[in-house]
């Protein structure tokens, strides 16, 4: 039986166009949100944020739980932030994270554009020290955590999610599936291996209950991983 291969964007001409067709029914026209691609592709950060619809995936979640505390690992130009602020309940905050200072920034001038300033605030530093810190100042708990940063950091990233949260919080962790690399179980990958650990962890962790899922679409074959605390921290 000839084993199948990992899907390719190559494989399937459709998936670009199909990403198209649905954003054309279930998304608008939104200037802020393009001035944060067009600023971030200016300064030359890569284009590795969530796409449209992962974004306005987010805002449903971070709606649907009513979120007033909302916590991002992993900035970049602030894209999917803005995304996460807009399903804010009133009064509500973001504190998202990242080490490199020149993203910061332009995420922070991204934030203005998008009348959210006011809602989202930066930290600047490696995000293991920042959560550490954020657990010591007693910031959670936080109704949703989104994970989008480095992968090899993904099962530390997860635990500190789970002890800054409360029960019914939930984390989601981008690029799960890695066009099909986490079967690899012998990758000499840090981005692999730190994937697989996050996937144990999950496992193991009686605190959690959790899917993921594989997406398909603009930016090529890859997953989300949506994990819900079960139990308080």
């Amino acid at each position: 039986m000839t084993k199948k291969k990992f899907w390719d964007r190559t494989e399937d001409p459709n998936w670009e166009a199909i990403d198209s067709f649905i954003a054309e029914h279930f998304l608008e026209a939104d200037p802020a949100l393009e001035a944060a691609l067009a600023a971030s592709d200016a300064a030359g950060l890569p284009p590795i944020q969530v796409d449209p619809l992962q974004g306005k995936l987010l805002t449903m979640l971070a709606a649907a739980l009513g979120a007033r505390n909302i916590l991002e690992v992993g900035t970049l130009g602030g894209y999917s932030t803005i995304w996460l602020a807009r399903g804010l309940t009133g009064g509500g905050r973001v504190i998202t994270l990242d080490m490199n200072p020149e993203y910061a920034e332009i995420a922070r001038k991204n934030f203005a554009t998008a009348g959210l300033a006011d809602r989202i605030e930066v930290r600047v530093a490696p995000a293991l020290d920042t959560l550490a810190a954020l657990d010591a100042e007693g910031a959670g708990p936080f109704d949703l955590v989104f994970i989008d940063a480095d992968k090899p950091n993904t099962p530390h990233y997860f635990d500190w999610a789970v002890k800054l949260a409360r029960e019914g919080s939930l984390i989601v962790v981008d690029n799960v599936v890695r066009e099909g690399a986490i079967l690899a179980a012998q990758s000499d990958s840090a981005h692999v291996k730190g994937l697989r650990d996050f996937y144990a962890r999950v496992a193991a962790d009686p605190r959690v209950s959790a899917t993921a899922f594989q997406t398909v679409g603009s930016k090529g074959h890859d997953g989300l991983a949506i994990v819900r605390v079960t139990q308080a921290p």
